[in-house]
């Protein structure tokens, strides 16, 4: 106990309770670290996960499907992924959703008894996986936000966070830390999306990291308006109506994203789930999606009967491709010691400009995890004995610069105003961008003011920090990236370049710079 603060010694600690922390922190201790994970919620039950269910890129060891597999992949991500990475995460899922099963999860089988791994049960699988992670000797920090690293000359060496229901301050001192915090999403009311504010890429950027793709992180999710769950695969029975009765989707082929964004601009989109036409197909989807249902029926609504109101939820960076740059096949970032996973971790390298969540972000998550966590402990438990002066260097929604204390409902309420819209993050112009980026740089300031008091306030002050710093990286890249590639599409720019068939390398804070990284051939 250090000045009434709690501090811990471990091998590797993991910041962040999702499926790729809990993947990095089982995959660490199975490796022979001492492991220690400290999740903002609750392992089992937080992040974007847990409430729903994700598809994965389970495919045979079959040679011919696996080479189409990262065709499709290297065309739908903008020429920016490496084959090298796409099979890693092919041959890895197989692997890893082998042991889910000797684990206990249920898959479905098919007619001839084979188990289908190509689906996980969001609310099955966590709690799966919390059991799993504390079977391997894991010491786990529930309700405990990490707030700020620790490092010293030799890289980073720890965190110091808060716990939520006590009050008391954490320290844990660990020669590696995986960040898998997750992405940003703003706030924006998606569906498990409230503990993803950026955290992580605050955090490292803070350490010295530098950060990757962050111009493709501009993902929306398709909703009810007085809904959250963004898991769109019910609106593909549906019927949906532009506000002067034009249909722009009648169940013919993929959802069209980019026809629903066009007709919200012009006014109310309605749907309604018309094709599940009978009272089997109705109970069934009930029974297999029961979460979706939940908003319409507070409602007193019939949602395959009365059409119901969407709205576009924005997603940002956890459905997107952008976060902390890795450097190695271990997910090491830049700084010693630091590693990234999940949605925390850039994914141009297996992802591209291209992902959309589900099969391609839960794959990458279950491998990022393993692979974080066996090099972070091949990392932790190699290093010797040495003297560490570890200092705290979190800054902003941390540290005050000024005796200001920060509003941060308002500075809220102002980065969404300036990430949220339509006309901003997917309907990109260079005007409104540039536009958003003074609105977010003029924000950083308020930022470093006077956190505020309570566990809350400091969690919230902290939160807020990360979504003006992450909408500041959006934008900056969003504008240095003049073509359209990927998810990333410029008005003025319409079409790809050649030319930049590169990624967008960003670091600093205060002052942020933009380098160009090659794409290997």
């Amino acid at each position: 106990m250090t000045a009434d603060r709690a501090v811990r010694d471990a091998d590797v600690l993991v910041v962040g309770g999702g499926p790729a922390g809990a993947w990095a922190a089982w995959s660490a201790a199975t490796h022979g670290a001492r492991v220690v994970l400290a999740d903002k919620g609750y392992l089992g039950s937080s992040g974007a996960t847990a409430p729903g269910g994700s598809n994965l890129l389970y495919l045979p060891p079959d040679a011919e499907l696996r080479e189409q597999a990262v065709a499709r992949r290297m065309v739908g991500g903008g020429a920016l992924c490496e084959p090298r990475w796409i099979h890693r995460v092919l041959d890895d899922v197989y692997e890893s959703l082998k042991l889910v099963e000797r684990w206990g999860y249920p898959f479905v089988r098919d007619d001839d008894g084979q188990p289908l791994r190509n689906h996980l049960q969001g609310p099955e699988y966590m709690r799966l996986m919390r059991r799993v992670v504390r079977r391997a000797g894991v010491t786990v920090l529930d309700q405990s936000p990490a707030l700020e690293l620790l490092a010293d000359r030799h890289g980073v060496g720890g965190a110091r966070g808060v716990d939520r229901l006590s009050g008391a301050e954490w320290e844990v001192r660990a020669p590696a830390v995986v960040l898998a915090t997750g992405g940003c999403a703003f706030l924006s009311k998606g569906l498990g999306c409230n503990v993803l504010t950026g955290d992580g890429l605050l955090m490292a950027a803070e350490a010295g990291a530098e950060l990757s793709g962050m111009e493709f992180s501009n993902s929306y999710g398709t909703s009810a308006e007085y809904g959250t769950v963004t898991r769109n695969r019910l609106l593909s029975l549906a019927t949906i109506t532009a506000v002067d009765g034009t249909v722009v989707y009648a169940g013919d082929g993929a959802l069209p994203r980019d026809g629903i964004a066009r007709a919200l601009r012009d006014g109310p989109v309605h749907a309604v789930l018309d094709r599940a036409d009978t009272p089997e197909k109705r109970a069934l989807l009930r029974t297999s999606h029961a979460v979706f249902f939940l908003p319409y029926d507070r409602r007193g609504i019939d949602p395959f009967t009365q059409p119901f109101p969407l709205t576009m939820r924005f997603e940002g960076t956890v459905r997107g491709t952008g976060g902390i740059r890795l450097v190695g096949d271990g997910c090491e970032t830049s700084v010693p010691g630091l590693y990234a996973a999940g949605d925390a971790a850039s994914r141009e390298r297996s992802h591209g400009g291209q992902s959309g969540g589900g099969a391609f972000n839960a794959s990458w998550a279950i491998c990022s995890g393993r692979w974080s966590g066996a090099a972070a402990a091949a990392y932790g438990t190699a290093v010797g004995p040495r003297t560490r002066r570890l200092a705290p260097v979190g800054g902003a929604g941390v540290r005050a610069d000024s005796p200001v204390t920060v509003d941060t409902a308002a500075v809220v309420a102002a980065v969404q105003r300036e990430t949220l819209p339509l006309n901003v993050s997917y309907f990109r112009t260079v005007a409104r961008l540039r536009r958003a980026l003074a609105g977010t740089d003029a924000l950083w300031p308020v930022v470093s003011g006077r956190p505020e008091p309570g566990v809350r306030g400091r969690v919230r002050s902290r939160e807020a920090a990360a979504m003006v710093a992450t909408a500041r990286w959006m934008h900056v890249a969003a504008l240095a990236r003049t073509e359209t590639r990927g998810m990333h599409v410029l008005s003025e720019h319409p079409a790809p370049d050649p030319r930049q068939r590169h990624r967008l390398v960003l670091a600093g804070l205060d002052r942020v710079t933009v380098r160009t990284e090659e794409v290997p051939a």
